[in-house]
């Protein structure tokens, strides 16, 4: 398949009410509205091919751009490549999920995660917090830095409410997803889940609503599932 016949799909498949849910959520122009579910329709086409995955994203039409994380083999993804998906990643939806799902399962996951949540870009920062978190969730407790995690642990718990937007969500996300996934530090995560309390940020025109921490990693707890890994971050 063509980037000409892979455009003329997603053209097909979007629609103005996407669009505008899209919109709201800080996409830009020109774009299709393609739900992710259809957009995983086309991943089979893409998939085979890496130049074309790769031409997807430096399209900037975020369509195209999260077919291409949907599609590129992760530990194919050299560091620069990461960095260059970071810089155009212009929304939360790009940063948050596209790159930190690839990034996290590449070879640079840890190096870029922990130079990116450091970033004074609040999307580079996001992108960092998300690729973070990603890695411990798929990632064998025994493999994991224990004492740096603790370390983002305590930075979370006495910046959170200090910090921006979106990196307050982020940062949220990594305390649930430490309780979650990470069973050697699920009392600590839930020490820092129970301080911070509700974290407030501003999600615009939307209905999306920020977890609380304690309370999502207590339904964790309940359902049995501290410390099971997941098999893969890219969604």
């Amino acid at each position: 398949m063509t980037f000409e016949e892979v455009m003329n799909n997603l053209a097909e498949l979007g629609s103005e009410q996407t669009k505008k849910t899209f919109l709201r959520h800080g996409a830009q122009e020109p774009f299709f509205g393609v739900k992710v579910g259809d957009l995983k329709k086309l991943v089979k086409f893409v998939k085979k091919d890496r130049a074309l995955t790769l031409t997807l994203y430096d399209s900037g039409n975020t369509d195209a751009m999260y077919l291409a994380g949907l599609s590129i083999d992760p530990k194919t993804m050299t560091k620069e490549e990461l960095q260059n998906w970071a810089k155009h990643a212009y929304w939360y939806m790009l940063t948050e999920y596209t790159v930190a799902g690839v990034a996290a399962e590449s070879s640079s996951a840890l190096e870029l995660a922990r130079e990116w949540l450091q970033s004074p870009d609040e999307l580079i920062a996001t992108c960092g917090w998300s690729t973070y978190a990603n890695y411990i969730s798929i990632t064998p407790d025994e493999k994991l830095d224990l004492q740096e995690i603790t370390q983002l642990l305590e930075q979370v718990r006495t910046t959170i409410h200090a910090e921006r937007n979106r990196v307050r969500y982020t940062m949220n996300t990594f305390v649930i997803t430490v309780g979650a996934y990470c069973f050697p530090l699920f009392e600590a995560a839930t020490e820092v889940a129970n301080e911070i309390g509700k974290v407030h940020v501003d999600v615009g025109q939307t209905a999306c609503k920020v977890p609380l921490a304690s309370e999502y990693i207590h339904k964790i707890e309940s359902m049995g599932r501290v410390g099971t890994k997941k098999k893969t971050c890219i969604c």
